[in-house]
């Protein structure tokens, strides 16, 4: 019922003159949301769509997981400044870590019929009937970061998230020797972080270390500094602890430093923040998994636009990863607007 009654905002998407301009909550833009990165201080994409000539202003809808993570609003920052380079309307929705609020999204914009959709997918399998539904009616897919495996997808631009699970879990094995335990920080609702929660547990226990204490962060930054803290409290002599998320790094390194911590846990994680800077920099947080997010946008606007102009796409579109560690830090503040 709720899919249902979300049909009947579809109108509203992209017809302004008819509905509130003022942006809806959860939308790009709304109160308390993330601000979104100038498009004078964005990297240059490092390729462009072939594009076309339609016969109207090509527009696009993009299903983000949340306005909160600054990993989401620069993919989303990326994305709209191709989009405003090649004359795309974009129409950014926040799906609230919801996997409902998602499928509603892709629902409304089939209902709104766009040239094509982005979205970055809380739940892999649950957003696939809405994702079906865009594919029956004719309007090309881009799965960006989440891996959506389903002939309704078109593209895929993101990050092998096991394989980068793993490329950190190795930078603690080389540190730890293949000794001692480490807790996670996790986010159990989320399919990425899971992916990349099994990859980094897979490669430490094959080395020898041992997989503790896991906490759910929910994605969710305050969330995620509670369950941290609870981590740290149970356990006073854990001396690992892995992040699988920017909210979850972010709670993280808040519990560590609210408890004195820095000098007895180390910690490796995902997506670089203020905090994870600071921690790197400081030498208790040893390696952070990078992703350019910036490409995510830049890639997954490209084939949006190539897909609506019917130019060929590759299935895969993978973007590079780095490990950034307290000797590189500096070559990566560009993440942070720095």
């Amino acid at each position: 019922m709720k899919r249902v009654l979300a049909l009947a905002a579809a109108a509203c998407l992209f017809t302004l003159a008819a509905c509130d301009s003022a942006p809806p909550a959860g939308s790009a833009g709304a109160p308390g949301s993330s601000p979104s990165v100038p498009a004078a201080s964005l990297p240059a994409p490092k390729s462009q769509p072939v594009g076309c000539t339609p016969d109207h202003p090509l527009r696009v809808g993009l299903v983000t997981i949340n306005l909160q993570a600054l990993f989401f609003n620069q993919i989303n920052s990326a994305a709209q400044a191709m989009a405003d380079q090649h004359g795309v309307q974009l129409q950014i929705i926040s799906g609230n870590d919801d996997s409902v609020t998602q499928a509603n999204a892709v629902d409304n914009l089939v209902a709104s019929h766009v040239d094509a959709i982005i979205v970055d997918a809380v739940d892999t399998e649950g957003i696939k009937p809405a994702l079906r539904a865009a594919h029956a009616a004719g309007i090309p897919v881009v799965a960006v970061d989440a891996v959506v495996d389903d002939p309704a997808v078109d593209t895929q631009v993101g990050t092998a998230n096991a394989d980068g699970g793993a490329q950190v879990g190795q930078v603690l094995l080389s540190e730890s020797g293949g000794k001692g335990e480490v807790g996670i920080v996790g986010a159990l609702n989320s399919t990425i972080q899971l992916e990349r929660q099994k990859g980094f547990t897979d490669k430490v226990t094959a080395g020898g270390m041992t997989v503790g204490t896991v906490v759910d962060g929910k994605n969710v930054q305050e969330d995620a500094q509670t369950a941290a803290e609870n981590l740290l409290t149970g356990n006073p002599t854990l001396p690992y602890v892995y992040a699988t998320g920017e909210p979850a790094l972010i709670g993280l390194a808040a519990a560590v430093r609210s408890q004195g911590a820095q000098d007895r846990v180390k910690v490796v994680g995902w997506d670089l923040s203020d905090p994870a800077v600071d921690g790197l920099k400081a030498g208790w947080i040893t390696a952070v998994v990078q992703q350019d997010s910036f490409e995510f946008g830049y890639r997954s606007m490209a084939a949006a636009i190539d897909l609506s102009c019917h130019n060929p796409v590759p299935r895969q579109n993978p973007v590079d990863i780095h490990i950034v560690t307290p000797q590189n830090v500096g070559d990566y503040t560009v993440y942070l607007g720095k």
